[in-house]
C-alpha cells in the first residue's frame, strides 16, 4: 500500500470521518483503540478459522471516478483461502459476464470484503487491494473447492491492509438451509433411536411378583 497511515484504521477513519467522530463524541473512544490495540493487519488464527467456515461474502470495488459496486461471492465453506498472513484469495467463477468488478480493479485496486456469519451473529470487515489473475491455471486449480459445481474463470488475490470485527447488535440470526437440514436429520435419528428403545422395553416380560 502506498498510503502513509499512523494507524491501520486510518484506511477508513479519514480526516473527515475523525472530524465527525469528534463532533459526535466518539473520537476519544477510537483514539484509545488506536493507541492500545487498533485494527489488525495480518491474518491471525481467529480470522483464519472464521474464513475457513465462510461460504458467502460481499466484495466491494469502485471505478476510477469512485462509482461503487458490490458483488456477492459464494461457494462451499472455506472457498476463500489464506495464502499467507497478508493475502487471501478465491477462485472467481464464471457468472453473468458483466465484468464490473474486474473492470473496476483494472483501474482502481482498492477493494473491500464484508463477511457476515448470521448463525453466530458475527461480521468481519477487510480493507485492501485486489487484482485479477487470469493466467495461472495451477493457482486456479488449487483454489477451486473439490466437488463444487462451478467453472472457475480466474483468481482474485486480495492483499489485506486492515481488518476489524463488529459487535452483534442488530444482526438477525439466520441459519443455512443445509445446517438446518443436518440438525433436523440428527434430531430425527435420535427420536427413532429412543422410540426403538421404548419399544424394546415394552416387549420385555414383566418382572415376577415377589413370593
Amino acid at each position: 500500500m502506498s498510503d502513509v497511515r499512523s494507524y491501520a484504521s486510518d484506511i477508513a477513519f479519514s480526516p473527515a470521518v475523525k472530524a465527525i467522530q469528534t463532533r459526535k463524541g466518539s473520537r476519544d473512544t477510537y483514539a484509545e483503540v488506536e493507541a492500545h490495540r487498533g485494527w489488525r493487519t495480518e491474518v491471525d488464527e481467529n480470522l483464519a478459522a472464521f474464513l475457513a467456515n465462510t461460504n458467502s461474502f460481499y466484495f466491494a470495488t469502485a471505478s476510477a471516478d469512485g462509482q461503487p459496486y458490490i458483488q456477492h461471492r459464494g461457494g462451499s465453506k472455506g472457498f476463500i483461502k489464506v495464502l499467507d498472513k497478508g493475502t487471501i484469495a478465491f477462485a472467481d467463477y464464471s457468472g453473468n459476464r458483466q465484468f464490473i468488478t474486474q473492470g473496476n480493479l483494472s483501474e482502481n485496486a482498492k477493494a473491500y470484503i464484508f463477511v457476515m456469519d448470521y448463525a453466530h451473529r458475527q461480521r468481519v470487515k477487510l480493507w485492501g487491494e485486489a487484482r485479477v489473475v487470469e493466467d495461472d491455471p495451477a493457482l486456479t486449480r488449487s483454489l477451486m473447492p473439490q466437488g463444487y459445481r462451478a467453472r472457475p474463470e480466474q483468481v482474485i488475490l486480495f492483499k489485506i491492509a486492515a481488518w476489524d470485527t463488529n459487535c452483534p447488535q442488530h444482526i438477525p440470526q439466520k441459519f443455512d438451509a443445509a445446517d438446518v437440514a443436518t440438525a433436523l436429520a440428527s434430531r430425527d435419528q435420535r427420536i427413532a433411536e429412543l422410540e426403538a428403545e421404548l419399544a424394546a422395553l415394552k416387549d420385555r416380560p414383566a418382572p415376577a411378583a415377589p413370593a
